[in-house]
């Protein structure tokens, strides 16, 4: 069976590592991080995906959560039929049920990943543009009150760099490690029904007009 893992790039190194672990003979296409910036494309990024993807695989999982979209990417993977890992964000799949707790306990809690802190200056710092008016920095991170770091790996080297981060904006860090928590969980159980008829995925009547509809719109605009 072919299957194809349409994934979001902050969470890329991580579900490859448990692909392999797990021994899934699985393809791999990614989406640009850079995407969760403006979340109105990513539901368009992925169904690009699908509609290349789905003509030459048997399964298609998309690994994303909302992210930002308002259902949107949902609305899309329901008209393509295509299934994608339980989750709003990947803090809340790193954390499980602990994430819920921890935005009780202090809602203002800024949260970093293995990921974000490998790329804070272009993903974070650049990306809202505080490497030009670092003045911002006071606007932006006015109502938090902490940084917790959701941590993959024990890595000195990122520890170290989230200290540096949390300095850099003046808020307390507390570091938890997760490992890969919900979603090496999730994954796994979607990928022991993976087979079943239901997760095949199609490119429906609707998702035909529709694509059309926004093409000619990027075109009229």
């Amino acid at each position: 069976m072919r299957v194809a893992f349409v994934l979001c790039g902050a969470l890329a190194r991580e579900v490859i590592d448990i692909a392999r672990r797990h021994g899934w003979n699985v393809s791999f296409y990614g989406v640009d991080a850079q995407a969760h910036m403006r979340p109105e494309r990513i539901a368009p990024l992925v169904e690009r995906k699908l509609r290349e993807l789905i003509p030459r695989c048997d399964r298609v999982v998309v690994i994303y959560g909302d992210c930002g979209t308002g259902g949107a990417l949902d609305d899309v993977l329901r008209r393509y039929n295509v299934p994608r890992i339980a989750g709003p964000h990947c803090y809340e799949m790193y954390a499980g049920a602990v994430f819920d707790a921890m935005m009780d306990e202090e809602p203002g809690t800024f949260f970093l990943t293995d990921f974000l802190l490998q790329g804070f200056d272009g993903l974070v710092w650049k990306g809202l543009g505080l490497d030009r008016f670092p003045e911002l920095k006071e606007t932006y991170f006015a109502n938090y009150r902490r940084v917790v770091y959701l941590a993959q790996r024990g890595d000195d080297g990122l520890a170290s760099k989230a200290r540096a981060v949390a300095e850099r904006l003046g808020l307390p860090l507390e570091i938890r490690h997760t490992g890969y928590g919900a979603l090496e969980t999730r994954l796994v159980t979607l990928m022991d029904e993976i087979a079943d008829e239901r997760y095949r995925p199609r490119i429906s009547h609707e998702s035909l007009i529709i694509n059309h509809q926004s093409s000619i719109m990027s075109h009229e605009s």
